[in-house]
């Protein structure tokens, strides 16, 4: 299974190869690149439990 995103941030900065990862009640399960239209793809097995997305954003200015 596939799951895409589009990744914007509200200033309009690129999130350009930010790395994402995709958590299932809050354990990584798998790791990916935001590409340059800021689109990530997660390729996952389906199962059950709550699905999150977190940005690693010490690679933003001024974090």
């Amino acid at each position: 299974m596939s799951i895409k995103l589009n990744v914007e941030l509200a200033s309009g900065q690129s999130l350009k190869g930010a790395p994402l990862q995709l958590l299932v009640d809050g354990i990584a399960i798998a790791r990916t690149l935001v590409d340059a239209q800021g689109q990530a793809t997660f390729d996952v097995k389906p199962g059950p439990g709550k699905l999150s997305v977190r940005v690693d954003r010490s690679i933003l200015p001024g974090s």
